[in-house]
């Protein structure tokens, strides 16, 4: 139950600050590198002390781990979590949100829907992870939603149903 709640907040932590990106995004004042510049800044800093915290304190962290891991070890980081999800995942993302058409409202659930579809099916064939009629089901779905999210006509520039107009930029009270 505990990691279904982390999930949750997790989730929440996600669609809640990737309002704000977009709405930076909206203003015209920084584009999508500069946000994922951002990000990454702030959130470096705050992993290395949660990081420490985690090895000192509550040790659930391996100490001195970046010793001990082989080439192999090395390479599923820096290429699974550091450049596909870290980077990657995150500069299509935000490059997205910042082209015409980019609504949150769509992009979010698109990028955030597949994500998890993608881990059932790699899980499975990867990692051996049993798949059930139940996780094939929700795959399926899933993937029904993001057709059904992705399909039709878009509007016409300057017609979508929110824009930045209206919302408080900096210089406004």
């Amino acid at each position: 139950m505990k990691a279904i709640v982390c999930a949750i907040l997790a989730g929440l932590c996600w669609g809640v600050g990737e309002i704000f990106s977009k709405w930076a995004l909206n203003t015209g004042q920084v584009g999508p590198m500069a946000v994922q510049m951002v990000r990454a800044a702030v959130t470096l800093p705050l992993t290395i002390a949660a990081l420490v915290v985690a090895t000192k304190f509550a040790n659930s962290e391996v100490p001195g781990w970046y010793r001990q891991l082989d080439g192999k070890v090395w390479l599923m980081l820096i290429g699974g979590s550091g450049l596909l999800a870290g980077f990657a995942g995150v500069f299509f993302f935000y490059l997205g949100l910042s082209l015409p058409g980019g609504d949150i409202s769509k992009l979010r659930p698109i990028a955030f829907a597949l994500a998890p579809a993608t881990a059932v099916i790699l899980g499975w064939l990867i990692l051996h992870e049993p798949m059930s009629w139940r996780k094939a089901f929700a795959v399926v779905l899933i993937v029904a939603g993001i057709l059904l999210l992705a399909g039709g006509k878009a509007p016409p520039h300057g017609k979508t149903a929110r824009s930045a107009e209206g919302m408080p930029t900096s210089g406004e009270g």
